[in-house]
């Protein structure tokens, strides 16, 4: 990545999902260290944003880049450069804490009981995913973030069903992730432990 250059550059976004246009001439840019918060009504657009800017949803037009390198050329690539976490915690409901993790280290590499630990999951490793609560179902899908590292992180409402300590665990990895020279795009209507960061409302 070439000095002074921002991880995420988008460009004169558009997205039109059926025959509404969502969104049209959206540009912006996180640089490393940075965060920037999506705010607005439901059915603003934050999810679709996040969904064209992870390469889940086709763009109207314009242009994704991360780190310089346009998403449209290595889409594959592109997905692997990045974590997405929507607001779907997408567990496999047979499969212990543990395994569901190791399903995602297995595609990205990465240790599995130092994520699970980072979010205070460790004593719930052996665990069945159908028996956690709402707030651990969002713990165990955050644990993702804690594999192999990425530069930008796309999160979809981080936040929703935390209790206050699983809210600073949460703060403490973003913390650690921008330290590294990572970036963070979250759409949120909740408050989130990311100092400084910016906002953008839709």
């Amino acid at each position: 990545m070439a000095a002074g250059q921002p991880i995420l550059d988008v460009r004169e976004l558009a997205c039109i999902r059926g025959d509404r246009e969502i969104f049209a001439g959206l540009s912006f840019t996180v640089p490393a260290g940075g965060a920037l918060l999506l705010t607005g009504a439901n059915g603003a657009g934050k999810s679709s944003l996040l969904r064209v800017i992870a390469g889940l949803l086709p763009a109207a037009g314009g242009e994704v880049l991360l780190e310089g390198a346009p998403a449209s050329t290595d889409p594959a690539g592109h997905a692997l450069r990045l974590r997405y976490i929507s607001s779907q915690d997408a567990l496999k409901p047979a499969l212990t804490v543990a395994e569901n993790l190791a399903f995602y280290a297995a595609l990205w590499g990465g240790q599995v009981t130092p994520a699970l630990e980072a979010l205070g999951l460790g004593a719930l490793a052996s665990l069945p995913g159908r028996v956690l609560s709402t707030g651990q179902r969002r713990r165990l899908a955050l644990a993702r973030l804690g594999l192999a590292p990425v530069r930008l992180w796309l999160l979809d409402e981080p936040s929703l069903g935390l209790d206050v300590a699983s809210v600073a665990r949460l703060g403490d990895l973003m913390a650690r992730h921008r330290a590294g020279g990572g970036a963070i795009l979250a759409a949120t209507h909740l408050p989130l432990p990311l100092p400084d960061a910016r906002e953008l409302k839709l």
